[in-house]
């Protein structure tokens, strides 16, 4: 989401006639060839406290640079008053990424140098366009990211993105089959469908007149949830694949998981964060589920992927937090214990981080840096475990893989299952290309090939 997120702050740059500066080393935020900038946005993420931390270091680099520099800080972490009142005197805006548009507009008037020609410019400014509208600039010519929806209502205890994103609001499926539809005809082998929380999709009405109004339709007569999307995007016709994240287990319907195993453009990988094993530590995150219902979801997955592709390979891949407020050691096991049930091919671990703001903030943060690591660890090494397992299964057989990027003669690409390839060609030209290999090793966290 957060890059998809910059691409469409990157559209609304290049319609107001900004450039970027050359990719040399633009990634580097302390080197010297930032000075040369006009204008920087920082498109922030506050999930976690690390990522936080590099923000306020990063600012204060640029800051010392020079004054020129316009700093723009959008993102998670730009409603947190906290923070505001910390850069107050480094940023020059503050702002929503679902306002961001018309914020940049009213930014624009305060420093007229930024406009090109003359203040004519300024008379064409709108006001009224949608964030999830905007045209955006994408960074890659084979892989896009549509977010289908924005927001959350589920406010898990540890998390910010109620409080910085909003309610749910959902686009018009009109407006996605456009996208769709014009990005297959320019050639792009994946779309990634996103969402904070994808699989609540629901078709919104945007009130006349309203910039960023909705209303939540009867899902009973609104036809258009999540499943009836995929089937749309489905029908689209053209060679490529389909995958979406992220999920909530309480609306992973019966509907959807014979959907998702069905459609033959939908890729044969399931991402559904479990976050913890325990049905206290689950209640105390307001997950709104329980172990068994989710274990129960996750048999019904793999049934069906086996019932409607028997000859295709599936992965499921998961969320853990470790360490929550008050998680005892018992309760952590439980963690593992849904581990050792599922066999994941990959699992996304995060040491809690409390986040201000949220329920879980106000809660003591009781488990040690150390036993946390610990944790982590320990779960990675079953992790490493079905990982290997899984892999193995893959070793002779025949795939389709998407091609990301070439280096010294060595290809890297990913499977439908979201598997890694590193594939030996002497073959050229094959980035953004889907091909056909065959697996001839698995390793842990990969897979190889030669053609």
């Amino acid at each position: 989401m957060n890059i998809s997120d910059s691409e469409r702050i990157a559209g609304i740059l290049k319609l107001y006639g900004f450039k970027p500066l050359k990719k040399n080393k633009e990634t580097d935020l302390s080197s010297k060839a930032l000075a040369k900038a006009d204008l920087i946005v920082f498109n922030t993420c506050g999930v976690r406290q690390m990522a936080e931390d590099r923000v306020y270091g990063q600012i204060h680099n640029l800051v010392t640079q020079g004054p020129k520099i316009k700093i723009i800080l959008t993102g998670c972490l730009a409603n947190r008053k906290d923070v505001q009142r910390r850069l107050k005197k480094k940023v020059d805006l503050f702002t929503d990424i679902k306002d961001f548009q018309e914020n940049f507009e009213k930014f624009l008037y305060c420093h007229p140098e930024f406009i090109s020609g003359s203040q004519e410019m300024l008379k064409q400014f709108q006001h009224d366009i949608n964030y999830l509208s905007i045209s955006p600039n994408h960074t890659n010519k084979f892989t896009a990211y549509i977010p289908i929806m924005t927001g959350c209502n589920n406010f898990c205890s540890y998390c910010v993105v109620p409080y910085a994103r909003g309610k749910e609001i959902s686009r018009p499926v009109d407006e996605i089959i456009k996208e769709v539809k014009d990005l297959v005809k320019k050639g792009y082998k994946e779309i990634i469908l996103l969402g904070q929380n994808v699989n609540s999709y629901y078709e919104t009405s945007f009130p006349e007149g309203s910039t960023f109004g909705f209303r939540r339709l009867n899902l009973r007569e609104n036809k258009n949830n999540f499943s009836q999307l995929l089937k749309k995007i489905n029908s689209i016709s053209g060679n490529f694949w389909i995958s979406f994240i992220s999920n909530h287990p309480k609306d992973f319907s019966d509907e959807l998981i014979e959907t998702a195993t069905k459609l033959k453009k939908v890729c044969e990988y399931i991402h559904l964060p479990i976050q913890a094993g325990d049905d206290k530590v689950l209640e105390k995150m307001n997950r709104k589920y329980t172990a068994k219902h989710y274990l129960g979801l996750i048999k019904k997955i793999k049934a069906n992927f086996k019932k409607n592709k028997p000859k295709k390979l599936y992965s499921i891949t998961s969320d853990i937090i470790v360490g929550f407020p008050g998680e005892t050691k018992k309760q952590f096991l439980q963690s593992a214990e849904i581990m050792q049930r599922v066999k994941y091919d990959m699992v996304y671990f995060g040491q809690y981080s409390p986040r201000p703001g949220t329920v879980a903030c106000k809660m003591k943060d009781n488990v040690s840096k150390k036993e946390k690591e610990r944790r982590e660890q320990y779960l990675n090494e079953i992790l490493k475990k079905t990982s290997f397992a899984n892999n193995k299964k893959y070793v002779g057989k025949i795939l389709e893989v998407l091609i990301d990027k070439e280096k010294n003669g060595v290809y890297f690409g990913r499977t439908r299952t979201m598997k890694n390839v590193r594939i030996i060609s002497e073959r050229k030209n094959l980035v953004g290309k889907i091909i056909k290999v065959r697996i001839t090793k698995a390793n842990v966290w990969n897979l190889e090939s030669n053609l």
